[in-house]
């Protein structure tokens, strides 16, 4: 129950009127002493020519029937505070999260689809720290919009197309030897640079091998088809170990035919034209550069083929969203695409949405450039998690059953939720002491709590309805009110494109468990007290189970 949305509609059942207009002024209070919502009223002085402190009182006096969940209504230096009815909230909120078991159901099906394009890896490029944030946003909002009932469609937007190809093919003819691996494929990218800075006639067999790759030439198709095995490989077993999916990985090769299409369009819409020799869609009048189409040697460019894309995408799947998870440096890029499929009379166009995010690099590392070879891989940081976490047990558990598997939902989750844990726009600097701290605002700290409420439950079960008396002193209420949101929270998340509003929620009830868990004690000799404080522990560990799982993480039951 939307216990904010349910007071707001019950003031306006009685206190709108065209002068007092309160629908959006209603907050949840900071502090339970206040009410658990409350309404300032300084914003409606002007229009009702009072002062809030009258108004506050003038609203009191027509709240008279109060319906059950309120238990009481307070005015106080201008704000109406509200104070719910705990018993009867604990009883409402304890029933829906119990009801749900210890997986919640995906809500029913609303018949919209959201295409999630993320990751978007290389081909024969190392999947690098960079990588990180749009892999570990776009999954997570991939969870979060097929828990709310989307038909989510993941897509992996592979690099598969470029004269970089044409230097890989060059370096693997000229030194390559044997069968490749990532790690030599990076090897021979990297030499062709440094050799092409003294012999500028490798970048001209580059263009002529990407030129045997776009004509189909059987021998260049084969061994960059090899190549793009060896990434998919590589890559698929870091998608395991982060719980990554996809529906499709149709990358830019895939759009080559589509590419015609799309140019033949915007020539019969009256939307191109020449510029230096090149084909362009002019956006000076929406403050914009001109969107670049082709190339003055008739080369397609990013934009034409994402032009092709998002068409595609529309007529294949009928998205209701179309999501790009991509870093904040092609805000223009995107900002172009979309105006030119606005342009081009698609409605649609609107339903595109950037999702950008900062960039990522890990502590006491410089730039990364797979060029210079300068690069992080991201297996490697995953693997570092896993040992650290490894010797931490150690230490601390050396008896823990499962300690490997452990490790791995640990470490593997420190560096997820380092990534999620902040504002997606935010840059981040990764750190192995901080995202591995267990006592921190951290993923170590979420899987701890879970582990503590599952300790608790292996000693004792609750056993019939709580007795939610028991349930109403101020600590405990408030693990009530934060268990309340988490539907709430979950929808903001999706609403927004943001994951860090699910990270916080569920970094609050861990909190919020934790201090109820030392105020009290939950094994005790007062059956109506233990049955009711195992019941709200067993609310708190499904709903940090199922909140974990939409970020990403596991949830070990012992640690």
């Amino acid at each position: 129950m939307n216990y904010l949305q349910e007071t707001e509609n019950y003031i306006i059942s009685k206190a709108v009127t065209p002068e007092a207009d309160t629908r959006g002024l209603l907050v949840y209070s900071q502090e339970l002493k206040n009410g658990d919502c409350c309404l300032p009223c300084f914003k409606l002085s002007k229009a009702m020519r009072l002062s809030p402190v009258a108004i506050a009182d003038k609203i009191k006096e027509t709240m008279t029937d109060l319906p059950d969940f309120i238990d009481r209504v307070e005015s106080v230096s201008g704000y109406l505070n509200f104070y719910f009815n705990r018993e009867a909230m604990a009883k409402q909120v304890l029933d829906n999260v119990l009801s749900r078991g210890e997986k919640f159901a995906p809500y029913a099906q609303n018949g919209k689809t959201v295409c999630l394009d993320y990751s978007s890896i290389n081909i024969a490029k190392p999947f690098h720290v960079g990588h990180l944030l749009t892999t570990v946003i776009g999954g997570s909002l991939y969870r979060i919009y097929k828990f709310l009932g989307y038909n989510a469609v993941g897509i992996n937007h592979l690099g598969d197309w470029g004269t970089q190809f044409g230097k890989l093919l060059t370096a693997y003819f000229k030194w390559g030897d044997g069968e490749q691996t990532m790690d030599s494929l990076l090897d021979l990218y990297v030499r062709f640079h440094k050799e092409a800075e003294k012999d500028d006639s490798l970048n001209d067999e580059a263009r002529m091998w990407f030129k045997k790759i776009e004509m189909g030439d059987e021998l260049a198709t084969s061994v960059f088809e090899n190549f793009k095995r060896i990434t998919l490989a590589e890559v698929g077993k870091v998608y395991d170990r982060l719980g990554i999916v996809f529906d499709s990985y149709n990358g830019e090769s895939f759009y080559n035919d589509k590419l015609q299409d799309v140019v033949d369009e915007l020539k019969a819409k009256n939307l191109l034209c020449e510029s230096e020799g090149a084909m362009v869609v002019p956006l000076d009048e929406y403050g914009m550069p001109p969107c670049l189409i082709l190339k003055s040697d008739g080369a397609s460019l990013y934009a034409t083929r994402d032009l092709a894309c998002a068409k595609y995408r529309k007529q294949t799947y009928d998205f209701d969203k179309n999501l790009y998870v991509v870093a904040y440096q092609q805000n223009l890029h995107f900002k172009q695409v979309f105006k030119v499929l606005e342009l081009m009379g698609y409605e649609w166009a609107s339903d595109c949405v950037h999702v950008p995010f900062g960039m990522v690099s890990l502590e006491g590392v410089g730039a990364l450039s797979t060029r210079n070879g300068n690069v992080v891989k991201l297996i490697d940081v995953i693997e570092t998690a896993v040992e650290k976490t490894k010797a931490i047990i150690a230490e601390k558990n050396p008896d823990l059953e499962n300690a490997d598997e452990t490790a791995e939902a640990i470490g593997v989750g420190a560096v997820v939720f380092g990534a999620l844990s902040n504002g997606r726009i935010k840059d981040m600097v990764f750190s192995f002491d901080k995202a591995l701290n267990f006592d921190g605002e951290t993923g170590p700290y979420l899987q701890y709590t879970h582990a503590r409420c599952c300790s608790v439950l292996s000693k004792a079960q609750p056993s019939g309805e709580a007795d939610c008396k028991e349930l109403i002193d101020d600590d405990t209420f408030t693990l009530i009110r934060q268990l309340n949101a988490f539907d709430d929270t979950v929808r903001s998340a999706a609403e927004k494109y943001e994951p860090s509003i699910l990270t916080r929620y569920l970094i609050d009830l861990a909190q919020a468990f934790n201090k109820f868990y030392i105020g009290h004690r939950i094994i005790s000799d007062d059956a109506a007290a233990m049955n009711a404080r195992l019941t709200i522990t067993k609310a708190v560990k499904n709903t940090l189970k199922n909140g974990m799982e939409l970020i990403l993480l596991k949830a070990p039951e012992k640690m």
